[in-house]
């Protein structure tokens, strides 16, 4: 079968792609993988698609091992298709579409030079990025003449000083960076790391003044989930029904949101907004980033030992169930919304878009992932709302409590042979991953509690006293906590039983 590239386009793909082949470059883009080709380069696609955006983009990898990928998407004339798969208000869609932004698909470590090249572009304007989180940190590294920097923002680094000496300093030429990579400040931090490898390899203090003040970085929250290559059976399927191959094949969910912080003037640059995306200029990001933690990354974490301890495996299954479903919509809506000082009609709008995309048959989302350091999640997502209620002096909210009781019971573990083990409520094992010193703190409460027989009310209590987990002491902040708990556990483990 023929492998996707420029011949098998249609006369509307073939005009957009032989367009993009002909546009200026303004983005550089450095990240060929699933995300940033299933989030920014299609809404550039969209905008093209719109007459609304008449640049293009140069894409490289990060690192080296991405040669593989950068080599395959330039073989397919830097063309792949996109499968959006999910639900949109209730109903399942399915759609595809060959994307076509890139003008330049090349590898950074082995075209030093061309790299640096578009440097020296005036029609440069933006840099997005998506490396990781272990992408964006500063690590030393030696500047030897001639050879490509390995680091994203030590590349970056070089990219600038290049534009900067090219320019004589002028102002006009900062660009704008946009990195996605999934760090709170995220923009903050990736100019610190440029101005430190700048102190490093000796760069002047004009230099730094112009990477400061004349370029942006800007902080985003990016928010799709782009779940790549699919299974062989249902690519060879796609495939077959397409009458081209495509390696470079990726899927996502409907869903998309981008919150950047930023000043005027972005809209002019990147259209996103006008071509209808979902896409947030804002002055700051905390509302977005509260809201998701709290009702996204908080329902899950609400959900998640729950689930395990009934023998539950993916986020759908947890939703689909009559009663953790329910409590699950029940918490974040009764309890976890009002405990935030926002618009309540759109968070309760933004909840909805939560529960269709947890419910999105394509995506199989492990409950074992999630659970990973639950603890430290928890204390960050959950407990946040929890002490809006012990606070305020309110009534106990019955759905964090019971998403509590999950945890605590979801954490009744032993230190065996390959880790600290705990029993689901049908005697089934698992394994916790989390710190290791918190999980023998918490073990060794459970431990004495069963040497001395300790009723569970007061078990709960000593774990609720450790302030090395919770960051407080809140069996002495909201003593009736330890009372609710232990209730809560005990229906849970009699409701097993019958």
């Amino acid at each position: 079968m023929t492998t996707l590239n420029s011949n098998q386009l249609n006369e509307e793909q073939a005009s957009l792609y032989e367009a993009t082949k002909l546009a200026k470059i303004t983005v550089l883009q450095i990240g060929e993988g699933n995300f940033l080709r299933g989030f920014f380069d299609w809404m550039i696609h969209a905008c093209k698609k719109q007459g609304l955006y008449e640049g293009s983009i140069a894409v490289t990898q990060p690192r080296p091992g991405g040669k593989p990928k950068i080599d395959a998407l330039a073989e397919q004339d830097g063309l792949y298709t996109l499968v959006f798969r999910g639900l949109e208000n209730g109903a399942s869609v399915e759609r595809a579409e060959i994307v076509s932004v890139f003008s330049k698909v090349f590898d950074p470590y082995s075209k030093w030079d061309e790299y640096l090249a578009l440097a020296e572009s005036p029609d440069l304007q933006v840099v997005v990025s998506n490396t990781t989180e272990a992408g964006l940190v500063y690590r030393p590294e030696e500047l030897i003449e001639g050879q490509p920097i390995q680091s994203f923002p030590g590349k970056l680094t070089q990219l600038l000083y290049r534009r900067f000496n090219y320019f004589n300093g002028d102002p006009e030429r900062g660009l704008v960076c946009l990195p996605c990579e999934l760090l709170e400040r995220n923009g903050d931090e990736l100019r610190s790391c440029i101005l430190r490898y700048s102190d490093d390899w000796g760069y002047s203090e004009a230099f730094k003044h112009w990477v400061a003040r004349h370029n942006r970085f800007l902080n985003s929250l990016v928010d799709r989930i782009v779940t790549g290559y699919p299974d062989e059976a249902q690519a060879e399927a796609w495939f077959s029904e397409w009458g081209y191959s495509d390696s470079m094949l990726s899927t996502a969910e409907p869903y998309h949101l981008w919150a950047i912080e930023t000043g005027p003037g972005l809209e002019e640059l990147l259209p996103l907004r006008k071509a209808g995306l979902n896409v947030h200029y804002v002055e700051d990001l905390k509302p977005f980033q509260l809201r998701k933690v709290r009702i996204l990354n908080g329902a899950h974490t609400l959900m998640t030992p729950l689930g395990l301890l009934h023998d539950m495996e993916q986020v759908r299954e947890a939703m689909e169930h009559t009663r953790l479903g329910s409590l699950v919509r029940a918490t974040v809506e009764t309890e976890i919304i009002p405990s935030l000082a926002m618009a309540e009609e759109e968070l309760n709008a933004y909840a909805q878009d939560v529960y269709e995309r947890f419910l999105n048959p394509f995506i199989r989302h492990r409950l074992a992932d999630i659970a990973m350091n639950s603890l430290s999640k928890f204390k960050v997502r959950l407990l946040p709302s929890l002490l809006y209620y012990a606070e305020g002096g309110k009534p106990l909210p019955s759905g964090l409590i019971q998403g509590f009781a999950g945890l605590l019971r979801y954490y009744k573990v032993i230190l065996g042979e390959t880790g600290y083990e705990g029993k689901t409520l049908s005697g089934a094992s698992y394994l916790v991953r989390d710190d290791a010193g918190l999980l023998a703190t918490i073990a060794s409460v459970w431990a004495e509690a069963k040497e001395r027989q300790w009723p569970q009310e007061q078990t709960i209590s000593r774990l609720l006293h450790l302030e090395s987990v919770w960051g407080c002491d809140l069996a002495a902040l909201w003593p009736e906590l330890a009372i609710a708990i232990s209730a809560s556990i005990a229906e849970m483990e009699r409701d097993a039983n019958e």
